[in-house]
């Protein structure tokens, strides 16, 4: 429960400015500095970093507590108590009650997770590459990789590896200034410092511009939210100059490749692909039941194989989506006071896994369950590549379309990478020739089994088309 608290935070503070109807000001000068210092039992320690605007502690605790108290409830369905910690006041007397460690850790950056580290990261071919980076410039910041771009899909581990990033550098070498901060917190500060002032030499943009480039490492994540906004693209572009000109490390991420940002400002797309840019894309199957086993096991709870992979192959794009099913899962359990079996799991995650409900079985759908069972990307899957690795599930690819769409061959061959019917034909052929083949073919014959049990669940039994 201690590592959802952490993971859901900002969803928690969202949820509550939404709940009870928070401006936008108050939200970002009194809700956006208060992170979870520290969790014992059911008590919770907001650190409440103050160090901009003053002694705002009181205020705080006697308007904002109940609000907070009600929504973390509704988002974690437990109640906890609620105490603070203002990082202004925090004397030599107050700190001996947390470790200098995490004390440190938190006056640098209370937004950075501590539970985001490399450790708690779940390694796969997906997301290999990011990892090993990530972690070499984590090893020698402003050295190796500047600026390191890190890109996916939402929910894929982009905010987890910066944070992992900045944790590594913040425990081996505390004297070092490090600041995460999203594209749009970034946004709204500049939108205060300009709206504060009346010259481009002001108190409150000389404020602004101290915070971000007397720094050792800057993490922003989203960079794609600047798209558009003129005056954060400005200023972004010269933080960014004055960094790397300062050989100080730059990680960013976004949804995007830069190359494909073409409502970004030229000079700063080449300057974004000037360093290293990795992807991580959606986990594999053995990745997502990694995931799912390390979570069980940080809950102490042991559940049967067959529930894992039930929510695992159901639940295929997004690692946010999968640890929220199973946190439902254990959460529904709990409330219901059951054990947590097959009947169980389907009754929770009956909103989000219906197999009463026909997929539609589609030739782009088959070729992204094929890819992802064998663990390459539908764009090698269409390319013209002949690794053996690629080639077979292709093959297996074409032939699926064929045994479980309407498609004509002409169809199927223009969806898979513009291939003519002859080609797909032969695939076919290919792979029914093999599976008449009683002798070694064992393993053909299981991959299309459980690709048909993945791609329809209402498959029943090993057909081949007539």
């Amino acid at each position: 429960m201690e590592n959802e608290l952490y993971q859901r935070w900002e969803e928690i503070l969202e949820h509550m400015k939404v709940s009870f109807d928070i401006t936008d000001v108050s939200y970002r000068t009194f809700i956006k500095i208060l992170s979870i210092y520290s969790i014992e039992d059911n008590k919770i320690t907001i650190l409440i970093d103050d160090i901009n605007i003053g002694n705002s502690k009181s205020f705080i605790e006697k308007k904002y507590n109940k609000f907070l108290s009600v929504a973390i409830e509704e988002i974690t369905g437990v109640h906890y108590e609620l105490s603070y910690l203002s990082l202004t006041a925090l004397d030599s007397q107050n700190r001996k009650q947390f470790p200098e460690k995490d004390f440190k850790k938190a006056r640098l950056n209370p937004s950075i997770n501590p539970n985001y580290t490399f450790d708690t990261f779940i390694v796969g071919d997906n997301n290999d590459y990011a990892h090993a980076a990530s972690l070499k410039v984590a090893e020698e910041p402003g050295d190796t990789y500047n600026p390191l771009f890190i890109y996916g899909k939402p929910g894929l581990g982009k905010t987890h590896l910066m944070h992992a990033i900045a944790n590594y550098i913040l425990e081996n070498d505390t004297s070092k200034k490090v600041i995460y901060v999203t594209s749009e917190t970034f946004t709204n500060e500049i939108v205060d410092a300009v709206r504060d002032s009346k010259n481009e030499h002001s108190t409150a943009r000389q404020e602004f511009r101290n915070k971000y480039r007397n720094v050792d490492v800057l993490l922003i994540d989203d960079i794609q939210f600047i798209i558009g906004k003129e005056s954060t693209q400005l200023e972004f572009f010269h933080t960014f100059n004055h960094l790397y000109e300062s050989q100080k490390q730059i990680i960013i991420s976004s949804d995007k490749h830069p190359s494909t940002m073409t409502m970004l400002e030229e000079r700063l797309r080449s300057r974004f692909e000037m360093g290293l840019t990795v992807d991580i894309k959606p986990p594999a199957y053995e990745t997502r039941m990694a995931i799912l086993h390390k979570k069980v096991s940080e809950e102490n709870i042991i559940l049967d194989d067959n529930i894992l992979d039930y929510i695992a192959s159901n639940i295929v794009s997004n690692i946010r989506e999968l640890q929220g099913a199973i946190n439902k899962v254990i959460s529904f359990s709990n409330l219901c006071d059951k054990e947590i079996t097959m009947e169980l799991t389907k009754e929770a995650l009956a909103d989000i896994i219906n197999p009463d409900i026909k997929k539609e079985i589609t030739v782009e759908y088959i070729a992204e369950t094929v890819a992802d069972h064998f663990g390459i990307t539908v764009k090698d899957l269409l390319s013209s590549k002949r690794n053996s690795n690629i080639v077979f599930p292709r093959h297996i690819c074409m032939y699926l379309c064929r045994e479980l769409t309407s498609n004509s061959l002409a169809d199927i061959g223009s969806r898979l990478g513009n291939r003519h019917h002859s080609t797909i034909l032969h695939s076919i052929e290919l792979i029914e020739k093999k599976l008449k083949n009683s002798q070694g073919n064992e393993e053909l014959k299981k991959n299309i089994d459980v690709l048909n049990k993945k791609i329809n669940p209402q498959y029943c039994g090993f057909l081949m088309h007539k």
